[in-house]
């Protein structure tokens, strides 16, 4: 078999400083300029942070649900959710599936190697794509205990092959998906670390049932296309044209970009509610807008998002809209246990979406992300289930507190206007 080794070993896939690469530090450029125009209130929020202690994220708890002929189960803990993909990796007999972002040199993240080099010693055909971009601060030596019986591959952020097709040639693999025998299935925020499952508020789901093509599909896709030479995953059948759990998947590779108008879709349809969580909120113009125009119609519009996240600069940028949403009758919960890093959606109590996928630019626009979608009354019980915990550690905002909060929060008109370049970009 063949090991794309990241460090020492058959294929290095480092590249060159590229026109993308710059365009990077340009906008890194941009980003420096406009935090040091609003320096006075990032010093304060940075002096805020120290000393800080990490908390045990709550646990909502692990919820099942029922959708056509696949059990659907929602995991809010990752100590759970992690102890399932081990095991479910243990029991794989034919094919692993494996796509993740950040995944961390630490106990946890040795715990995932271990149970996929297990499975690639009995016989089992193993898969790995990570992301090179999110893990450039892990050593690389680390990545060098998967066994040569892995097909490892590290998915750079610019490819050699970026001067022929740029766009097919950028992105982040932000997705994080496990499959394992056409069987079982699991897609959602959780990355591989200590830190996620413990301290992060996250959402993950697992599909158990009739193969989850989807996945499977959305997994092989780049595989196939980025480094056919080691080896095709192999296509199969879905079992049906079930319309009810849907993969939505943005694979730069094939300029394929569906979850975007994924949400699109689903706001402007929306008759009754939109309750959304995620973790960095900065919007285009169109998702804004939609938002806007369901309040108007008398949609119940809610809007979950860290009061706090791991990015400041994206803190700002997202409390940026936050007076014209509440002026124009978006309900803001601010999530203040721990890091929310949820990827959620639940509309009108039929619709709901579960995911890697954030909204934002990068998100919708540019990196490989993963979300399931699911049009069902009972999965969209559970989500409001958790929604409705979620609040319980929120502070929340509605329209009348939108003066309040510019008297409250003077200097964050300052970062909006300094951060307003960064909207385009972020």
């Amino acid at each position: 078999m063949n090991y794309l080794r990241t460090t020492g070993g058959q294929k290095d896939r480092t590249d060159s400083p590229s026109p993308v690469a710059y365009g990077g530090l340009a906008v890194a450029g941009a980003a420096a300029l406009a935090a040091a125009a609003a320096l006075p209130a990032l010093t304060a929020d940075l002096l805020q942070r120290r000393g800080r202690r990490e908390r045990e994220a709550p646990r909502p708890g692990t919820f099942s649900a029922t959708v056509g002929d696949s059990e659907m189960t929602v995991y809010t803990d990752g100590r759970s959710l992690y102890d399932d993909m081990i095991a479910a990796i243990d029991d794989a007999r034919d094919i692993v599936l494996m796509q993740n972002y950040l995944w961390k040199d630490d106990d946890d993240g040795l715990a995932f190697i271990r149970a996929l080099n297990a499975a690639a010693e009995r016989g089992v055909e193993v898969y790995v794509i990570y992301d090179g971009f999110g893990n450039m601060v892990v050593p690389r030596s680390f990545y060098d205990n998967f066994s040569d019986k892995v097909h490892v591959a590290r998915l750079p952020f610019a490819s050699r092959r970026l001067w022929t097709a740029p766009l097919r040639n950028t992105g982040v693999n932000h997705s994080k998906i496990l499959v394992l025998d056409d069987h079982t299935g699991f897609v959602g925020g959780y990355n591989i670390g200590s830190q996620f499952a413990g301290h992060w508020r996250d959402t993950h789901v697992r599909q158990v049932g009739p193969q989850p093509w989807g996945l499977r599909n959305a997994v092989a896709r780049i595989w196939n296309e980025k480094w056919p030479d080691d080896g095709d995953i192999p296509w199969t059948a879905p079992d049906s044209w079930d319309s009810r759990v849907q993969v939505v998947a943005n694979l730069p590779v094939q300029l394929v970009y569906p979850l975007r108008n994924m949400y699109l879709t689903a706001i402007e349809r929306a008759r009754d509610h939109i309750w959304i969580t995620t973790a960095y909120f900065i919007p285009d113009q169109q998702i804004l807008q939609a938002l806007y125009r369901a309040a108007d119609r008398g949609v119940d519009v809610r809007l979950m998002v860290p009061k706090e996240s791991n990015h400041m600069i994206a803190d700002w940028v997202s409390r940026g809209f936050y007076a014209e949403l509440l002026e124009r009758g978006v309900t803001l919960h601010l999530y203040a246990a721990t890091m929310i890093h949820a990827k959620t959606a639940t509309i009108d109590g039929e619709w709901s979406t579960v995911g890697t996928a954030n909204i934002d630019r990068l998100s919708l626009s540019f990196n490989y992300e993963t979300n399931v979608e699911v049009t069902d009354r009972e999965f969209a019980a559970t989500m409001e289930k958790v929604f409705l915990a979620d609040i319980e550690h929120c502070e929340t905002l509605t329209s009348a507190s939108s003066r309040s909060w510019r008297d409250d929060h003077p200097l964050s008109r300052v970062a909006e206007m300094a951060l307003m370049p960064l909207r385009k970009v972020l």
